[in-house]
Formats: C-alpha cells, structure tokens, sequence
C-alpha cells in the first residue's frame, strides 16, 4: 500500500519526482516496499547504496564476513577503520548515514538452505550480487517458488550482466546455468568501476519494477564489454527443460 510522503522526502527527492512517469506516486511505491540485496559488495553494495538514496522503504542486506583491505577496491559501503569487522555493519551504518529515511536490516550469513526462504520471503524485489553461482541458484529457485522478482546483476574481469527474473514470464538463472560451473572461482579479477556499473543499472531495473513506470528489461539480458564499450541487449528465451521454471537459451540479438 503506498505510504504518504513527508515534506522532508518531498524535498529530499525533488529531482527524481520531475521524471516523467514517476512522480509522488512512484515514490510511494518505493517507500512502501522492501528489496532483499546478496551480497552487498562491489555489485550488490552498489545496488544498495543506489536504493537507499532513490528512497526504498526497506532493504535486507545478506552478507557473511569480515572485511578485508583488498575488498576495498570496488566494495564502496566500506571504509579502511572497518577492515577486520563484519562487511554488513559498515554497509549498515554507511546507508544510514545516507539517508536515515530507510530501514536497514544486516544479515550476517551469506544465503544458504538454511535461511533462503525466510529472506526471501521478506522482499517484494531480490537482487542476487553474489559471487557464487550456488547461492544465486538458491535464490533463483526460491524467488521462483515464491513468486517474487529477482534482478540478476554480475561481473567479471571488465564484463558485466544485468537480467530480470520475473516468476512465470521470463526465463530464470537455471535456463542457463542449471548447474554450478565447476570452473568457476570466488576470486576474479575486478575493477570497482564495473562492479558499480551493473550495480547502478541493476538497482534502476528494481526502481522501475517497483514504481511500475519505463520500459523493463524482462526477456532480456543486457551484457557489457568495458574493454570495447560494446553493449548487448539479447532476448533470452525460457527453457521449456528448466527444471525450476518449466520453460533460456539466448535467441537473437537487438
């Protein structure tokens, strides 16, 4: 249900209440709803940090861990005097300190069997930032069994990947990757610069599916080559083999 706005969140947000299609109404929508962001690093900090200050209600963060120096080239929820502490405490306070509008809940665990469908089940919109392909597949699978959207936002070396998952519609994770690639490693190369870039495009789709105003990206994948600045939007398919959705291979290109 939309909640009204204070004078302070009038003032605090005039600029995006100018764009066409959105408006007090939009803002309301977000006031009122809650996102749920793994992990909120270099991807998924950004993501929250975009969030927090375009004014959503409500964001759980899911993150395990100490921070550690060499995550403070991309991980921008973060500051030095934190390194040795959990991560979810610097993000905390740091988008609280940004707009104390928002409720910030940490979490202090990564998404597991054990805590999946209870976050889930707190969120109206899921952003899965994590770095390991078995906690984005619980997430897929539990977004899907809920019925909740959920943006997919990653990264590697100077390439990134933003594509919405929307329950009944749009192909999901497991359409491509059903399973967890045995080649995959935690640590990879990254620049913050492109970690923050699919973070900012990922946290617009969550605006806009939220307030109900653009155009989504819903049955596409944008993908992006910073080596070559060449841009990708690529319509992808449901699997009708999809074990978890029950219909992605990639089709054509736009």
């Amino acid at each position: 249900m939309p909640l009204p706005l204070t004078s302070e969140e009038r003032q605090r947000y005039e600029w995006q209440l100018w764009t066409p299609g959105f408006g007090e109404e939009g803002q309301q929508k977000l006031k009122a709803a809650t996102v749920l962001i793994s992990r909120c690093g270099g991807v998924g900090g950004t993501v929250a940090l975009e969030l927090a200050a375009a004014g959503v209600g409500r964001l759980v963060l899911a993150h395990g861990g100490d921070l550690r120096l060499n995550d403070l080239n991309r991980q921008l929820l973060m500051t030095t005097d934190h390194v040795g502490r959990r991560r979810v405490d610097s993000a905390m306070v740091r988008l609280r300190e940004l707009n104390p509008n928002v409720a910030v809940v940490g979490v202090p665990e990564n998404i597991s069997e054990a805590n999946v469908a209870g976050l889930v089940a707190q969120a109206d919109v899921i952003v899965s930032a994590a770095p390991l392909f078995e906690e984005r597949l619980l997430m897929n699978r539990e977004a899907l069994r809920q019925g909740k959207p959920l943006i997919e936002c990653a990264m590697y070396d100077l390439e990134a990947v933003i594509m919405p998952v929307v329950p009944g519609q749009t192909a999901c994770l497991g359409c491509l990757i059903p399973v967890p690639p045995t080649w995959w490693k935690r640590e990879f190369p990254v620049f913050g610069a492109v970690a923050g870039t699919a973070g900012c495009m990922a946290a617009m789709e969550v605006i806009k599916l939220i307030a109900g105003f653009g155009e989504s990206l819903a049955g596409h994948m944008i993908a992006i080559d910073f080596r070559t600045m060449h841009m990708r939007k690529v319509a992808v398919a449901r699997d009708p083999a999809c074990g978890l959705c029950g219909g992605g291979g990639m089709t054509n290109d736009e």
